[in-house]
């Protein structure tokens, strides 16, 4: 926790806001999507998942293959424990719906479901995507499914997997133009998966990594997925890395403030 502190403060020294930005595509994502304060239709629909699952009291048993939880000390948990504790925040949620919205993506992979509220923005983003989500606990990726037919979320498919044996078969031609990276935090994890999907990145890619400080191994993770030859744009908002890989842009890192 105290890691996660001090990152925290090394960010804030560093970051900026959109008046700091000369990268016409950068500026444009930030000004028309992170700070874009109307509200949207969706934003309606994320309050009623979450609060459906917070109204869940009931008990499952949590496969955890990844870094473990700050939080529980038991893999028995319920499920409005894990929604109030281990889940996407509602601001971040509603960011992650204007994201999607904004680049518009046919084809989503998500890694890591959970109980599927980080999905659900993504699917309410855009309804027309066709969204696979990773999740490898077979009894949260349940009530996920059972919450996605019960707000009509039908362009989401739960793959039970683990998350290796999934991806390191993906085909080359796999054509995500988004994909979302909530699984394992941990630094060889992370790198396996990002080298393990590099050769399907297309120019018009957005990747996002979440929990990038979460961990002096995430961090780590992070800085060498940034500095890697094929990234040409990245953006670090502290709970999230985004990366591009935009050929006719010169590398650039960004810090901003959300």
């Amino acid at each position: 926790m105290w890691y996660l502190i001090k990152a925290y403060f090394r960010f804030l020294w560093h970051s900026k806001n959109e008046h700091a930005v000369h990268s016409p595509f950068v500026f444009n994502l930030l000004t028309c999507c992170f700070y874009d304060s109307k509200s949207k239709p969706g934003y309606a629909v994320l309050k009623q998942f979450r609060k459906a699952l917070r109204n869940n009291h009931k008990t499952i048993e949590v496969t955890d293959f990844g870094a473990g939880s700050r939080v529980f000390t038991s893999n028995h948990r319920k499920i409005s424990d894990i929604a109030k504790n281990a889940g996407i925040t509602q601001k971040r949620a509603k960011l992650l719906l204007r994201i999607t919205n904004y680049f518009a993506p046919e084809n989503i992979l998500e890694i890591g479901t959970s109980l599927g509220l980080a999905t659900s923005a993504l699917g309410l983003g855009n309804p027309k995507a066709k969204i696979t989500t990773l999740e490898g606990c077979p009894e949260t990726a349940q009530i996920a499914r059972e919450h996605f037919k019960q707000f009509q979320l039908e362009n989401i498919h739960v793959e039970v997997t683990e998350f290796s044996a999934y991806l390191k078969n993906l085909s080359s031609s796999a054509n995500h133009q988004l994909i979302y990276f909530d699984g394992n935090h941990s630094k060889q994890a992370t790198l396996q998966y990002f080298e393990w999907l590099l050769p399907s990145a297309k120019n018009d890619s957005v990747w996002i990594f979440d929990d990038i400080h979460w961990s002096a191994d995430m961090e780590a993770a992070w800085h060498v997925i940034q500095n890697h030859p094929k990234v040409t744009v990245s953006i670090d908002t502290f709970t999230w890395g985004m990366v591009f890989f935009r050929r006719e842009q010169p590398k650039q890192h960004f810090i901003i403030r959300v």
